[in-house]
């Protein structure tokens, strides 16, 4: 049973380690058109539609590669973060507060 359970462990810990980010080789490399803080901005906010288009066409792809770096995460991210934590919940929340 031990050994079951080690093993379970050790598949998963895998797993995960296998889904760990890597270093970006593109950023920096000479084409001045990275992308950077805006487009991030932009790619996240339309990231869930990016993503369904990218199950069926081979060519488009949710994450730019070559960017700037740390602005282009940040405004990616924040991009993700307002599309699905926007306004979701504000309903609720003003509903409860005006009981």
């Amino acid at each position: 049973m031990v050994l079951l359970v080690a093993g379970v462990c050790g598949l998963a810990l895998l797993g995960l380690a296998g889904c760990a980010a890597g270093p970006n080789d593109s950023v920096g490399v000479g084409n001045p058109d990275v992308a950077g803080f805006w487009l991030g901005l932009w790619q996240g906010l339309i990231s869930p539609i990016t993503f369904l288009v990218s199950l069926f066409n081979s060519d488009v792809n949710i994450y730019e590669v070559h960017n700037n770096g740390n602005w282009y995460n940040f405004g990616f991210m924040l991009g993700v973060s307002a599309v699905f934590s926007g306004g979701a919940g504000s309903g609720a929340a003003a509903s409860r507060r005006s009981r």
